[in-house]
């Protein structure tokens, strides 16, 4: 059991965190990444986090405690949503995108 609720909070956290970075890959604004700030660089990385948060979910054998596997996996999604709320990728923040401003 204790392994099918650190997968499955690795895999709320790995699918949380892909969807600022695939959502700001799609709209083509930028968004900071390890790798850069860049919209194909975000999509590529938002994309890798979803397909890591399937194969690490699938790796938790979700099935065998089903309700544990949930809570952690939402748990794991609440703390990148609170990571990205507060402090941010890595803290920094992004070059001025005037495309992205609110009022254009």
């Amino acid at each position: 059991m204790v392994s099918t609720v650190l997968l499955s909070l690795l895999a709320g956290v790995f699918g949380a965190n892909g969807v600022p970075h695939f959502v700001r890959g799609i709209t083509k604004s930028t968004y900071p990444s390890v790798f850069g700030y860049g919209p194909v660089v975000n999509l590529l990385s938002g994309w890798i986090m979803f397909v890591l948060a399937g194969v690490v979910a699938y790796a938790a054998h979700v099935a065998d405690h089903p309700v544990a596997a949930f809570a952690a996996a939402a748990t794991g999604v609440l703390l990148m949503g609170l990571f990205h709320a507060g402090i941010g990728a890595f803290g920094r923040r992004p070059p001025v995108d005037v495309s992205s401003s609110p009022g254009r």
